[in-house]
């Protein structure tokens, strides 16, 4: 008689995991602290575990999901939106750990997501620093707001401010730089992503940190992972109307604004958005459909380990 699979939801919090497995309903509760992890990983492969499902809980989970992966046990960090929107969808509507631990082993075991590789220390530090970037960028546009408004006390301040998160900006863009010199895999795909007319730095430096999935997953689901694929939006009488949602809105932004230089600097990519505009479409939609096909290039080099070249890349 084959085995049933075992399938663990944890739920993560700052001192304990509390992990529910099905379809045998066990709990088992745990310290978030070495000793507590050991013992969870010991359970789940003496179990044969299949799936286990943690939230993306702010880096809560980073050191017991590295320790799963690590043992061979497949391990899947999710979005707390699609899980929320799944427990609302089978009636869970009480929320404690144990709950939430039993309602991530049900959507382990019905939704199946992917196990993706986990990244590494220098991954997640590129990941921070271009988030940081990112922060500032943010902390310089409201500060330059307030300087227009603010009265001639506050002026002073508001400059040195913004003088500080300049030079913080530049002092962040240049360990980012350094970090990816530094490493040999991160700077042969720096330089394959950059051999693409359109992708800079920011771009680069954004789907390494943000997008590691880039180069193993097809058009369709890289599209949808980002943010920039039409979804359906049929209801009633309304038909036909597709929208883009969800997804990375981090690296969705950042490819905007490539997707602009490159719709009039990369020759695929104008040739293509031009064609788009002569038929009619709307400018946004262009654009973001040259977002779609700036992925699909981006994820050809990388996968190819080939430089950008015109005739090859599939329109």
């Amino acid at each position: 008689m084959a085995t049933v699979p075992t399938y663990a939801g944890i739920d993560v919090a700052k001192d304990r995991l509390d992990v529910v497995l099905r379809p045998s309903g066990e709990y088992l509760r745990a310290g978030n602290d070495e000793q507590g992890v050991r013992r969870v990983v010991g359970r789940l492969l003496e179990e044969g575990t299949a799936l286990a499902v943690v939230e993306a809980t702010g880096g809560l989970e980073r050191t017991l999901a590295a320790s799963l992966d690590g043992a061979g046990v497949p391990v899947a960090v999710v979005n707390p939106r699609q899980v929320r929107d799944f427990a609302k969808s089978v009636g869970r509507l009480a929320k404690t750990d144990r709950i939430d631990a039993a309602v991530l082993a049900r959507f382990a075991e019905a939704v199946r997501p992917e196990p993706r590789p986990l990244t590494d220390e220098r991954a997640r530090e590129l990941t921070a620093l271009v988030g940081r970037r990112r922060q500032l960028l943010a902390m310089i546009t409201a500060e330059g707001n307030r300087l227009v408004r603010a009265p001639k006390p506050l002026r002073r301040g508001l400059k040195a401010h913004l003088k500080w998160l300049r030079k913080e900006v530049e002092r962040t863009e240049a360990e980012v730089d350094r970090m990816v010199r530094e490493d040999a895999v991160l700077e042969e795909k720096d330089e394959l992503l950059r051999s693409v007319p359109g992708v800079g730095p920011t771009l680069s430096a954004t789907l390494l940190a943000e997008l590691p999935e880039l180069e193993h997953l097809d058009r369709k689901r890289i599209a949808a992972l980002v943010g920039v694929a039409p979804l359906n939006r049929d209801s009633g009488t309304l038909r036909g109307l597709r929208t883009v949602w969800g997804g990375r809105s981090s690296v969705r932004a950042t490819l905007y604004m490539a997707a602009l230089v490159a719709s009039r600097y990369n020759p695929a990519i104008k040739t293509f958005y031009e064609r788009l505009c002569a038929k009619g479409k709307p400018k946004k939609v262009a654009l973001t459909a040259c977002m779609r096909k700036l992925l699909t290039i981006l994820a050809a080099v990388l996968r190819n380990r080939t430089p950008w070249q015109p005739r090859v890349v599939p329109a």
